[in-house]
């Protein structure tokens, strides 16, 4: 049994999702008008169906373990506006309006710093 499987998502979105062995599922977010990558995150069922229902990006924080709607203490919120699920159903793309900064370091993306060298 998942986590979140007393959840009330929808059946149907349920038994297309193939979670991990905690039960969760990656949630790349993008700005829906940029395609800009802002972060990844994770969703258990329940996760994902607050965010369908609520319009707020929720997450499963795994270090906390426990739910966060992302921008609720920081004020740096993501309005949904898309979500999909890939052909595999291991990975939601949740496109958002973010208000603010998206990583917990104040910058705009997780993406800015530390890129990687590619040789080629």
């Amino acid at each position: 049994m998942s986590r979140g499987s007393g959840s009330a998502l929808d059946p149907a979105v349920a038994a297309r999702l193939k979670r991990d062995t905690a039960g969760l599922v990656a949630a790349v977010v993008q700005q829906y008008d940029t395609d800009e990558v802002l972060m990844v995150g994770w969703m258990d069922d329940e996760a994902l169906h607050r965010t369908l229902t609520t319009g707020r990006a929720t997450y499963w924080s795994r270090s906390r373990q426990q739910y966060w709607v992302k921008g609720e203490t920081s004020g740096h919120i993501q309005l949904v506006k898309s979500v999909a699920l890939d052909c595999d159903g291991d990975a939601l793309l949740v496109k958002v309006d973010q208000v603010g900064a998206a990583c917990h370091t104040g910058d705009r993306t997780c993406f800015d710093a530390r890129l990687l060298p590619v040789s080629g």
